[in-house]
């Protein structure tokens, strides 16, 4: 059919199917009691690393398919939990992981690099989107916005020391697979005008 996209290539399925399995099985560290229900986990850390080691566009596409086949009842969360965890307190933050994926990945596409500087900038950037969803989202769970956002801020200093090793592993990763996430030069850009 002319004037179609064409399907996503088997390998780039193949990457998204493989890292959404993968955020699949950090879930199986088991998470700590947070904060109104939002257990401190270790999984939070996959939507980024997705997003900076796949891209934007793959990351956050790995991130879909494991929230739909959490919301269709596989428990794929941290603690064995499904998708009733979308209306719970955390559900926000789990909402938050798409724009979490997809804003890390924007940055490295960005800067065009993927320097242990740009990735650690890409990492917070992913955090901090994922916080902008979830924050308010725990505060209108528990009926006081800025309660809700008080309350998280128990989640950043665990959640720093994760960013910081998402971005020395994207390193690694990039370095030992250079062509996993090609970084285009400026010359290769579409031009908009």
């Amino acid at each position: 059919m002319s004037g179609s996209r064409p399907a996503l290539p088997a390998a780039d399925l193949a990457r998204v199917v493989v890292f959404a399995a993968f955020i699949a099985v950090l879930g199986l560290f088991p998470g700590f009691a947070g904060v109104a229900g939002v257990p401190i986990v270790l999984q939070n850390v996959g939507p980024i690393l997705a997003g900076v080691i796949l891209g934007w566009r793959l990351g956050t596409a790995s991130v879909a398919l494991l929230l739909v086949l959490t919301a269709v009842g596989l428990p794929l969360l941290s603690g064995g939990r499904n998708g009733a965890a979308f209306f719970g307190p955390s559900g926000g933050f789990l909402v938050g992981w798409l724009l979490s994926a997809l804003v890390a990945g924007l940055v490295v596409a960005r800067f065009r690099s993927r320097s242990l500087p740009v990735l650690l900038l890409a990492c917070l950037a992913g955090l901090l989107a994922d916080y902008v969803i979830g924050m308010p989202w725990l505060g209108v769970y528990i009926g006081d916005v800025t309660g809700g956002i008080v309350q998280s801020l128990v989640f950043v200093p665990g959640d720093l020391i994760k960013i910081v090793l998402a971005a020395l592993i994207a390193s690694l990763v990039h370095r030992a697979l250079p062509d996993l996430l090609p970084v285009r030069s400026a010359s290769s850009e579409p031009r908009v005008r």
